[in-house]
C-alpha cells in the first residue's frame, strides 16, 4: 500500500504542481458544488485573527484568500521549493519549512490552517504539537482532511484498497484532542459525476494512492460514474 506520509514520496509528488492541481479540482473545481475551502475561510475569519499561519500552502491560493477575507497578516509554509515559489508569485509571504519544526516563536499566531496536508506528515504527533505551540492561548486551528470513504467507489473500481490516509474524519478529533482543549468537526460531503472514462483515468493517474492501479481500470464503465466526496473540517481551540 502506498503511504501518503512517506517523506520521499511527498517530496517527489510536490516537486511539481500538475498532479496536485488535478486532485484539488475534486474539491474546488467546476461541478463539485460548494468549494470545500469556503467554510474553512469563514471559520478563520470568525476568530478575528491578526496573524495567520498556513502550513502546506501549495501554490498559495488559500493563503491569498485568507489575507483578502480577514485583512490579517498571513504567513505560509511548505516543504516544496516549487510550491513556495508559486505562492510567492501570488504575493504570499511563503517560506520553506517543515511542520514538524516550525521556525516561529511560541504563541506567535492567532490562527493556523492545515488544509489537506496532515495525512502527509510521518510524525503526526510532533506536527500537531508544533501547531499548538505556535498558536496563542485561545487560538484556533482549522484543519481539513478526507473521510476514509472518500472516493470509495473509485477505489473499488480500480481495486486500490482502502484509503491509506493516517489523518481522517474518523480519527482526526482524537489526534487533535491530544494538544487542543476543544475540537469540533463539520462534515463537507457531496458527490461527483465523471462523464467519461477518460476523465476517470485522468483522475486516477493524478491520485497518489490509486495511480499504481490505473491498469486495472475497466475498459467499459457505466456513465456517469458517481463517487462520494467526503471531507471534514476540524476547528480546534487551544486552551486559554
Amino acid at each position: 500500500m502506498t503511504r501518503l506520509d512517506d517523506p520521499s514520496l511527498v517530496a517527489d509528488e510536490y516537486a511539481d504542481e500538475t498532479r496536485l492541481r488535478r486532485r484539488a479540482a475534486m474539491f474546488t473545481g467546476a461541478g463539485i458544488g460548494e468549494d470545500a475551502r469556503v467554510p474553512a475561510v469563514a471559520a478563520v475569519a470568525q476568530a478575528k485573527p491578526r496573524r495567520i499561519l498556513e502550513v502546506g500552502c501549495g501554490w498559495g491560493e488559500l493563503a491569498e484568500w485568507l489575507a483578502r477575507e480577514t485583512g490579517a497578516e498571513v504567513v505560509a509554509t511548505d516543504l516544496s521549493p516549487r510550491m513556495v515559489e508559486l505562492a510567492r508569485e501570488r504575493g504570499v509571504d511563503a517560506r520553506l519549512a517543515d511542520v514538524c519544526g516550525l521556525p516561529f516563536e511560541d504563541a506567535s499566531f492567532d490562527a493556523v490552517v492545515a488544509a489537506w496536508m496532515l495525512y502527509h506528515v510521518a510524525r503526526l504527533d510532533v506536527a500537531v504539537a508544533e501547531l499548538a505551540r505556535v498558536l496563542r492561548p485561545g487560538g484556533t486551528l482549522v484543519a481539513i482532511t478526507n473521510s476514509a470513504f472518500h472516493l470509495q467507489e473509485l477505489r473499488d473500481l480500480v481495486g486500490s484498497g482502502p484509503s491509506p490516509s493516517t489523518f481522517t474524519r474518523e480519527n482526526g478529533e482524537a489526534i487533535l484532542s491530544a494538544e487542543f482543549a476543544a475540537v469540533k468537526r463539520t462534515d463537507l460531503d457531496g458527490r461527483f459525476d465523471f462523464d467519461s472514462r477518460s476523465a476517470i483515468e485522468e483522475y486516477v493517474r493524478a491520485s497518489i494512492s490509486m495511480s499504481p492501479f490505473v491498469g486495472s481500470l475497466p475498459v467499459d464503465v457505466a456513465l456517469p460514474f458517481s463517487v462520494r466526496r467526503g471531507s471534514s473540517m476540524f476547528v480546534a481551540t487551544k486552551a486559554a
